[in-house]
């Protein structure tokens, strides 16, 4: 039976990667977008030359309301695109990143990162697991920042520690049912995160890539193939686990 991974935020970014090395893998994809539909359906079509299933659907992760009304839409893509009740994988890769000094974080942006990194997370796996196969997969993204520190992310670092937590508790709890849930850190990679930083300053990729054992900082093809392999299906021991994926990043 072919496997189906659900991806939020996969029309871009690290998502997007992660969608098309789990399709080149075998896999179909159910992928989630904010906004930009025309990237959403960009990688659809990529998918389908590959000889896979995908479809796009549009979620906005911070908006728990919505949750419910979302899971019958997953539950209807579902029956029409593959005659099923059930998916294998969840990847919830969407967010967005502040970068700002502590003193300077305003009470609204810590509650858009935690709403989308903590409290999305938390109730979206919630009402998607009873759509989630026994013996499935989640794999959360989190980020090399919980465990080195750089300066302005205080806010996000603090949510994806969340995310970190929450990951080991969702691995005991639903050991039973034969999910494993692991999240994957990345570090310093060049996308359109936090302002493409990483992608277009040369001066910041040559500064953070002098500070990892691999000497450059991550594309994002490290990061979806990464993620692709902790979700093989050869991989299902490993669970509550949290895995780098840094280049070996301030060892």
């Amino acid at each position: 039976m072919t496997r189906i991974a659900l991806i939020t935020g996969a029309n871009r970014g690290l998502g997007r990667s992660a969608a098309l090395h789990l399709a080149e893998a075998g896999t179909d994809v159910l992928l989630t977008y904010r906004s930009h539909a025309d990237e959403a359906e960009a990688v659809v079509a990529q998918i389908r030359v590959m000889g896979r299933t995908a479809v796009a659907l549009p979620l906005d992760a911070s908006d728990t309301a919505a949750f419910p009304d979302f899971v019958e839409t997953v539950r209807g893509a579902l029956k029409e695109n593959w005659d099923r009740e059930d998916f294998d994988i969840l990847l919830n890769n969407a967010g967005h990143g502040v970068q700002k000094p502590f003193v300077q974080t305003t009470e609204e942006e810590f509650d858009g990162l935690m709403n989308v990194h903590v409290k999305g997370v938390f109730f979206l796996t919630q009402a998607l697991l009873p759509l989630l196969r026994d013996g499935g997969r989640i794999l959360n993204t989190s980020t090399g920042l919980t465990r080195f520190i750089a300066v302005e992310t205080s806010a996000y670092a603090a949510a994806k520690g969340a995310v970190e937590v929450l990951t080991r508790y969702l691995a005991k709890e639903l050991g039973p049912r034969g999910i494993s849930v692991n999240a994957i850190a990345p570090g310093a990679t060049a996308t359109d995160f936090g302002g493409g930083t990483v992608r277009d300053s040369e001066a910041a990729r040559t500064s953070l890539g002098s500070v990892t054992a691999m000497g450059r900082v991550g594309e994002p093809d490290d990061i979806g193939a990464a993620t692709a392999a902790l979700l093989d299906e050869g991989t299902s021991w490993i669970t509550g686990q949290r895995v780098e994926a840094s280049g070996g990043m301030l060892l």
